[in-house]
């Protein structure tokens, strides 16, 4: 059958528009452009504020508050009730605040619409206390809903008869910005919240410019804002990469492996975080808590047991990438292998219960499995860091372009190296996660926006 302009398209009938480019030449989309350009500066601002926020609480409430309260250091057993805190403070704010306090992380990474400013209160208290108190979590859904709630809630103040379609987009754009610069790239957040977006053809283009505008600004902001107040970009980045050796068929045969293991660990994370979750929805305040118990007591396992500090099982993993690349050697393969089991149930407490993002724990774990299987002949260990990042990212957001650039640009050109590799796991973990997820409807296409 013949589909010609007009013509069924899944079941009901679409328009396809003669010259799909003639929303780019209309004054409309200039303007939508311009105003997504303005309005990234100060959303970049208060993004680059609260990850600032959340850097200076850390050593607040893991240093000087147990200093303040006369202990010679911070007590072995400290995280418990910091966490059990924490689970009461995000508990509550999630129970009472507009909102629900965000995005469920237990539920993947998704572009669901800007929030509503009346919600932004109980987002940034939700995510600030997850991530100031050491939940392994990270920061890119709550900067998602913060820059897109911001921007679009400007767009309405400005104009309350901008069409909904408009302000969809300029939301858009401030989740661009809000992240642009927090993966390392701006190329890396653009493509990740394209991906997110399902968009394609023509309309990908048109839809997400304003986006790539904003997050390209913001990028430049952050680096601004990063130099004048030296505190950095809070940017993922790693330093010191040796150069890797071409790929060898040893590894190759070790991407499939790593790319099965993720696809399972991955699998089993997302199924026991929403178990967990179908538990603490129906008792949010004391599940909440329970969760945090939970987090603080694995973390004080992990350092009893190793005689590391529970900071390296606690938090996102973020910064933790770089160390646990740079001094691999420190570490026995036991005390690997316990850090990926503490740190991956604490994930998947934290992501049943807590508010923030599932990106870093995910690059984290998948990046402790590499280096443990790099003790293994035949493997390279910055091979085995790449291919655990890119195979345990996609296998927790199945999102596989976004998965290869974050594993090899996070290693420069020792990436580029290994990128064949990178792509082989990846691939056969993302196949490995689709065929263990059952079947679902499909989503109604996403609206182009109205620019007029």
């Amino acid at each position: 059958m013949s589909v010609g302009p007009a013509g069924p398209v899944g079941g009901a009938p679409a328009t396809v528009p003669q010259d799909p480019y003639a929303l780019v030449r209309t004054r409309g989309y200039l303007k939508l452009l311009l105003v997504a350009a303005v309005i990234g500066f100060p959303v970049c601002a208060v993004a680059f504020g609260f990850l600032a926020l959340v850097h200076e609480l850390e050593p607040l409430i893991y240093q000087d508050l147990p200093r303040a309260l006369g202990f010679a250091g911070t007590p072995i057993w400290w995280p418990v009730p910091m966490l059990v805190v924490a689970g009461l403070l995000v508990g509550l704010t999630v129970r009472y605040l507009p909102g629900s306090g965000g995005h469920e992380p237990a539920d993947g990474l998704a572009l669901s619409g800007a929030p509503p400013l009346s919600a932004l209160p109980g987002v940034v208290l939700a995510a600030l206390t997850s991530l100031s108190f050491g939940v392994v979590l990270g920061p890119e859904a709550p900067l998602i809903a913060l820059g897109g709630g911001l921007a679009a809630g400007a767009v309405r103040l400005m104009d309350r008869g901008m069409p909904a379609q408009t302000v969809a987009t300029v939301g858009a754009a401030g989740s661009f910005a809000a992240v642009s610069a927090l993966l390392g790239s701006p190329l890396l957040g653009a493509f990740l919240l394209m991906e997110v977006s399902g968009l394609g053809g023509p309309m990908l283009g048109i839809v997400l410019v304003p986006g790539l505008l904003a997050s390209g600004l913001g990028a430049l902001i952050f680096t601004g804002l990063g130099d004048w107040t030296g505190l950095g970009t809070y940017s993922l980045a790693l330093h010191d990469i040796p150069r890797a050796a071409g790929p060898t068929i040893a590894e190759f045969g070790w991407a499939l492996v790593i790319g099965l293991a993720a696809g399972f660990a991955g699998t089993g994370v997302r199924r026991f975080a929403r178990f967990l979750k179908g538990h603490v929805v129906r008792h949010r305040v004391p599940a909440t808590v329970l969760m945090g118990l939970v987090v603080g007591a694995l973390a004080v396992a992990f350092a009893a047991t190793t005689g590391k500090p529970s900071s390296e099982m606690l938090y996102s993993g973020q910064s933790a990438l770089g160390s646990l690349f740079r001094d691999s050697a420190g570490y026995t393969v036991g005390a690997l292998l316990l850090l990926i089991l503490c740190k991956g149930l604490a994930y998947c407490a934290s992501l049943s219960a807590f508010r923030g993002g599932p990106i870093f724990p995910a690059l984290f774990l998948g990046a402790a499995g590499g280096v443990v299987l790099s003790h293994l002949p035949g493997l390279s260990l910055t091979a085995g860091f790449a291919m655990g990042v890119g195979a345990m990212c996609v296998a927790m957001l199945r999102l596989p372009m976004t998965s290869v650039l974050l594993a090899t640009l996070l290693l420069g050109k020792s990436g580029l190296t290994v990128m064949p590799l990178v792509i082989v796991a990846v691939v056969v973990a993302y196949v490995v996660v689709l065929r263990l997820t059952p079947a679902t409807a499909p989503e109604a296409p996403a609206a182009a926006p109205h620019t007029a």
